[in-house]
């Protein structure tokens, strides 16, 4: 059962992963760091703007951080310093059924999934994640949404490996042009950590897209060919996982093309591998604004001390966040949950943007949900909670027909020259709408 897990050759990062060795330039921990703060009276210089009493960060924070036990369970002989390297992370990630089960106790049906070849998509849960996952509940949200259960062997009606028609959409090997403006730019297709109901699980950690550059080399060719393209969304994979040098070299690239106005990046590294932002990469993503940055958060235990941090480091250098979210049964499908989680981004500085219905890839029909859980959703938030917290929920139509956005019904109908409205109470209004 280890052995099968250990044979991922193919699931390996690429060589720009652990290109340049870097070193640890996180700030202190989150739990001892003290701060002073102004108060609002003048300064004068006999009497400084500072607070009576200090403030720490972890009061700051939305919780304390549970990684710092785990580590002294399960890493006794790791520092802190080296479990804040990112690369120490990545080369330590969970990845066998035996470490697996060193951490929890496995399920029946976690057990006969680990033990099965038929499932396509590598496991892999980097040592801090993993710290967020209780050992005796195997329905935990986190839990269900990185160890594979053999729900994933059976396909339903209706799914597909490629439910949205990518591979039909790509001029180019790992370049997606669906839009008119704006295309996908799968930069690799290695990521620290594995989302069970990932949309490219045909793909993503079996080393059919490749970091070369002379692959990204045809893709930047095609982008600089096209002047319709003015938006270009860098994903995979993570393109956060390629060292600080070549994501540089591809930004830098991509800049020196004059059609290209806006380059996104979308990433879920805050969320699982917070480590990685460091202010190394945080000064050299600054260089190439306007940068945007799509993050992908599903449920309000990712937004732990160390994920604020990662996000303020990046809302710092002036990147806008926003955060796409997956609608999954059983993890994140109640209005109490999406409202907890919609505000934990927020005070992380971070625009709730999409919340997808999750797409019907082959072995996906135990995490979604009916498009009404999501109405009823939307409903739940529209008018409860600031409209910055409410996400536009969104179909990704199969057959690569895009983004297709519901909304609870609002409109009733037409009484004379009065639309008649219904708001988030229920009551009814009318507004005057002359033909």
């Amino acid at each position: 059962m280890a052995q099968k897990l250990e044979t991922a050759e193919k699931e390996e990062p690429p060589s720009s992963l652990c290109e340049i060795s870097e070193t640890n330039e996180e700030p202190p921990d989150l739990s001892s760091t003290s701060i002073s703060l102004p108060i609002f009276r003048r300064s004068t210089p006999d009497r400084p703007t500072i607070l009576p009493f200090p403030i720490h960060r972890r009061h700051l924070a939305p919780k304390e951080s549970k990684s710092r036990a785990f580590r002294k369970k399960f890493y006794p002989a790791i520092s802190s310093k080296e479990w804040n390297s990112w690369h120490w992370q990545v080369a330590n990630r969970i990845r066998t059924a035996d470490r697996l089960r060193s951490m929890i106790a496995l399920s029946d049906e976690e057990e006969r999934a680990l033990a099965q070849s038929a499932i396509k998509l590598p496991f892999a849960v980097t040592p801090y994640y993993m710290s967020l996952i209780p050992a005796d509940d195997p329905l935990h949200p986190i839990r269900r949404a990185v160890v594979p259960t053999e729900h994933e062997l059976f396909k339903g009606p209706g799914e597909e490996d490629d439910p949205l028609g990518e591979d039909n959409q790509s001029p180019v090997h790992g370049l997606i042009h669906r839009y008119p403006d704006r295309v996908l730019f799968l930069v690799h297709d290695f990521c620290s950590t594995y989302c069970r109901y990932c949309t490219r699980s045909r793909v993503v950690g079996h080393g059919s897209i490749n970091a070369s550059q002379s692959r990204l080399e045809k893709a930047i060719q095609y982008i600089s060919q096209t002047p319709t393209i003015r938006d270009v969304l860098l994903s995979g994979g993570d393109p956060l996982l390629l060292s600080d040098d070549k994501l540089e070299w591809l930004l830098a690239r991509l800049r020196l093309i004059p059609h290209v106005e806006v380059i996104r990046l979308g990433t879920k590294i805050p969320a699982v591998l917070p480590q990685r932002v460091t202010p190394k990469l945080v000064r050299m993503l600054k260089r190439y604004h306007p940068l945007w940055m799509s993050l992908h958060f599903m449920h309000p235990d990712e937004c732990t001390p160390e994920t604020t941090k990662a996000c303020a480091m990046l809302a710092d250098a002036g990147i806008p966040l926003g955060s796409q979210t997956v609608l999954l049964n059983g993890i994140n499908d109640t209005v109490e949950t999406m409202k907890s989680l919609m505000h934990g981004l927020m005070k992380m500085r971070v625009r709730p943007y999409y919340l997808y219905q999750c797409d019907p890839i082959t072995g996906s029909s135990h995490f979604r949900t009916p498009v009404t859980k999501g109405l009823e959703i939307i409903k739940g938030l529209r008018g409860h909670t600031t409209g910055y917290a409410v996400p536009t929920y969104v179909i990704d139509a199969p057959g690569g027909g895009g983004k297709i956005p519901l909304l609870p019904e609002g409109v009733i109908g037409r009484e004379g020259d009065n639309l008649l409205l219904r708001n988030f109470e229920g009551r009814c209004f009318r507004y005057p709408d002359l033909q």
